[in-house]
């Protein structure tokens, strides 16, 4: 029980799973790597981010994690079942939630998602609604500058906001009723998401739907955190670890008062 959760992303991403575990299961100790210097992902093919994703695994398997989330949406699509085999624990990724969340959500049956180029290029998330619910229609947009942006903690610009408007400009013009977030970075740029395409569309979030699935299994097997006292947490990136830990700190703010952290720099390269 006292074995931490560890929780892996190409960046800062699955900093928005962090804080939905956080959340909603307090007494959980987490261990988590932003590969923030070699972000983004979703450019880059398929093999070179299997291997990304097996080196982090590695890394992380140190810490005898009870589980560990694949916090990234193109790692999940390309890699989840790549490094299920490398450890002995379950291994979730973060599509499957997100699409959960979608079906259950959408009224017209018209799912938008947006995503990396490589997890838009992968159709994993159609895939995932499809075999949830044969009858939806999804529309797709790779969105490849919102990654950049939130890597860069320049998240509530002027600047930003336009450039989501424009980006999103497409799906302005599709009959959808829901729209997938389907990264994890997505989230930070929630406000102006929603501001472009405006109060009628509800924007699905993955992390929180990813949080109870791993609350649910840990309940399951009987190992949730007993621990009365507050978990002192790990955060690890391969980039620049000043704003990582600026990034961190603004987005987990509540999670984080007077919680114990250790911020290291590990080289896995």
């Amino acid at each position: 029980m006292r074995q931490p959760i560890a929780i892996l992303d190409s960046g800062v991403g699955g900093l928005t799973v962090v804080k939905e575990v956080m959340r909603q299961l307090p007494r959980e100790r987490i261990v988590y790597f932003g590969d923030t210097g070699r972000a983004p992902y979703g450019p880059r093919p398929a093999e070179e981010v299997i291997r990304f994703t097996r080196e982090i695994v590695d890394f992380l398997a140190r810490f005898d994690p009870k589980l560990i989330v694949v916090a990234c949406n193109t790692a999940t699509a390309y890699a989840l079942e790549a490094v299920r085999p490398l450890v002995k624990v379950p291994v979730v990724g973060v599509i499957q939630p997100g699409a959960r969340a979608a079906v259950r959500r959408t009224v017209t049956g018209t799912v938008g998602v947006i995503g990396t180029e490589g997890t838009i290029r992968s159709g994993a998330y159609e895939r995932a609604l499809k075999r949830l619910s044969p009858r939806i229609e999804v529309v797709s947009l790779a969105c490849p500058m919102f990654v950049p942006i939130v890597e860069k903690g320049e998240f509530r610009s002027p600047e930003t906001y336009r450039i989501v408007a424009e980006t999103l400009e497409p799906l302005r013009r599709a009959p959808i009723d829901t729209l997938i977030l389907g990264c994890t970075h997505y989230p930070f740029l929630a406000d102006a998401i929603s501001a472009a395409m405006g109060p009628d569309i509800a924007l699905i979030n993955s992390a929180e739907e990813t949080a109870r699935d791993i609350g649910a299994m840990l309940q399951e097997s009987d190992r949730l955190s007993g621990e009365p006292e507050t978990p002192a947490h790990q955060f690890y990136c391969s980039g620049d670890p000043g704003l990582f830990q600026a990034i961190a700190r603004q987005w987990l703010r509540e999670q984080t008062a007077g919680v114990p952290i250790l911020w290291q720099v590990p080289c896995i390269r």
